[in-house]
């Protein structure tokens, strides 16, 4: 699954948030987001990393409930507004600790964090390469962050 985070207007954040219990109205709405974005400035593209980068930033799996907050957030912690696949929203206020969070953070930090990955349902290679993939969309996402922040916006994470 490839991950994108979204700094969504409020008027993008109210739509998807009433639209929670319908996965069809949720889908629908995320993909006019994806087919009408322009800012790239707000929205950044993991690829496969955002599975890396959950991982370093809490206790090594996908559980979006692992981790303590805020760096819990910065991926799969949130509200989840799909059961299909993973829509997951932060309010703006969550926004600003979650990128606070993320500032001070080394590549010596999360290199340890990296290398202590033991899970079996992880699919990369854990080697350097894999690493250096980790950590150069990892800069992507706290850029993207500290964007969200000075934008004012909630954040939407999707993995589809």
């Amino acid at each position: 699954m490839l991950g994108v985070h979204f700094a969504v207007t409020a008027d993008q954040e109210r739509s998807l948030l009433a639209a929670e219990d319908d996965n069809d109205d949720v889908g629908m709405l995320l993909e006019e987001l994806e087919e009408s974005w322009s800012d790239d400035r707000l929205k950044v593209d993991t690829d496969k990393a955002w599975d890396a980068i959950h991982r370093c930033l809490t206790d090594g799996t996908l559980d979006p409930d692992a981790g303590e907050f805020p760096l819990s957030l910065a991926v799969l912690g949130g509200r989840h507004l799909h059961d299909d696949y993973y829509v997951v929203h932060i309010t703006a206020a969550e926004v600003v600790e979650v990128s606070n969070a993320l500032r001070p953070i080394t590549q010596g930090w999360l290199r340890e964090r990296f290398d202590a990955i033991a899970d079996p349902d992880y699919d990369g290679a854990l080697d350097d390469e894999d690493f250096g993939y980790t950590w150069t969309n990892f800069v992507d996402v706290r850029v993207f962050f500290e964007e969200a922040v000075a934008a004012g916006r909630a954040v939407i994470f999707t993995a589809t």
